[in-house]
């Protein structure tokens, strides 16, 4: 069956690994599918059907992907060149695609304008998002500016600042925002992280200038790019396509925040880290994360749904990322998750009593 989807396999050296290489490709059909739909007036429907539908059934139909990658393959596997290939080809191809869907809308009616707008930030959040969060942990620069220019692509460019600095350092913490609490509905949170985000991005960037000697008000505080920038790339969109250019880049971009934040919100719900004698708090382990193996939407999110190991092993790449057994363990992927969290009574009656079940 996997042959079917066009899943390939690589094999790896004397233990016969069999490694997900050219899997991770599937993550380009969401666009594909979106210009596809779109010729046909469908995108209304076709692409959230395929993301809140058609993957769940195929994370059921494929099952779990609980295989690990053992120490001896590790390193061959994290420098197989396809892997840095991949996320470094999708993000320069996004900007192609939203620079397509933004002429596209300028001559749509308002109900398929707004469809539209909803397809291609499933798009950029789902995928141009989630990317941008994994090459925004690498430590070189080539990848560092990638994910920004993800980011500048949906106005959240912050993000690079806040995800790596606040969030891993905070998480599982009252002082993270983007930590989700027991008992907290999505339609709480969203506020809360979206506002305590953008002030933690700042605070950090501030507090690094102040350490180097400079203002806060000048041209080396980032933030100040960041929210310039991608205001430079709306105007430029109107400039060529007309005010509803700027409207339809406004749009996309808060539908894939939202679809990030509320992806956020399923990835450490309820759990929180043990404060110590001293005021602080316990080492981020695997326990600190919700942790998901479906194969489907492990490729589509390249492995994101890993997130117990991402966040004790943050510079461990996605191709390397673990299944743990032992960390809290999600009913379904991300992709299911995500609308179950939309409906707060369901999502406290499925997900509290497994927040009981693992602890603090």
């Amino acid at each position: 069956m996997q042959a079917m989807l066009g899943l390939f396999i690589f094999e790896s050296g004397i233990h016969e690994m069999k490694m997900k290489t050219w899997g991770y490709l599937a993550a380009f059909s969401l666009p594909l599918l979106v210009v596809m739909s779109a010729q046909r007036g469908w995108q209304w429907f076709v692409a959230p059907a395929f993301v809140f539908v058609g993957i769940p059934l195929l994370d059921l139909l494929f099952g779990q992907d609980d295989s690990n990658v053992s120490e001896v393959d590790y390193k061959k596997v994290k420098t197989f060149w396809a892997f840095t290939l991949i996320p470094r080809v999708y993000a320069l191809g996004q900007f192609a695609f939203l620079i397509w869907a933004v002429h596209m809308s300028a001559t749509m009616d308002m109900t398929t304008w707004l469809t539209f707008a909803l397809a291609v930030g499933l798009v950029t959040g789902a995928v141009g998002i989630n990317l941008a969060h994994e090459l925004g942990h690498k430590t070189n620069r080539t990848d560092q500016r990638l994910s920004q220019f993800l980011l500048f692509q949906v106005n959240y460019m912050h993000f690079f600042i806040e995800h790596n600095k606040g969030h891993h350092a905070h998480v599982a913490t009252p002082s993270d925002p983007a930590s989700s609490r027991l008992g907290e509905s999505v339609y709480h949170f969203l506020p809360r992280t979206l506002i305590g985000s953008w002030r933690s991005a700042w605070q950090i960037e501030s507090k690094r200038l102040k350490r180097s000697g400079k203002s806060q008000w000048g041209t080396h505080n980032a933030m100040l790019w960041y929210a310039v920038l991608p205001q430079l790339l709306a105007l430029m969109l109107g400039f060529v396509f007309g005010p509803r250019a700027v409207m339809f880049f406004y749009l996309q971009s808060l539908i894939a925040v939202l679809l990030l934040e509320v992806i956020n919100y399923v990835e450490h719900y309820g759990l929180s880290r043990r404060r110590l004698e001293d005021g602080s708090y316990e080492k981020v382990t695997p326990k600190h994360s919700w942790n998901a193996t479906p194969l489907i939407s492990g490729l589509f999110l390249f492995q994101l749904q890993r997130h117990a190991d991402h966040h004790a092993n943050p510079l461990r790449p996605y191709q390397t990322l673990r299944h743990m057994p032992d960390s809290p363990q999600l009913p379904a992927g991300y992709a299911t998750m995500v609308p179950i969290a939309l409906l707060p009574p369901l999502w406290r009656r499925i997900m509290n009593p497994r927040v009981k079940k693992y602890g603090p």
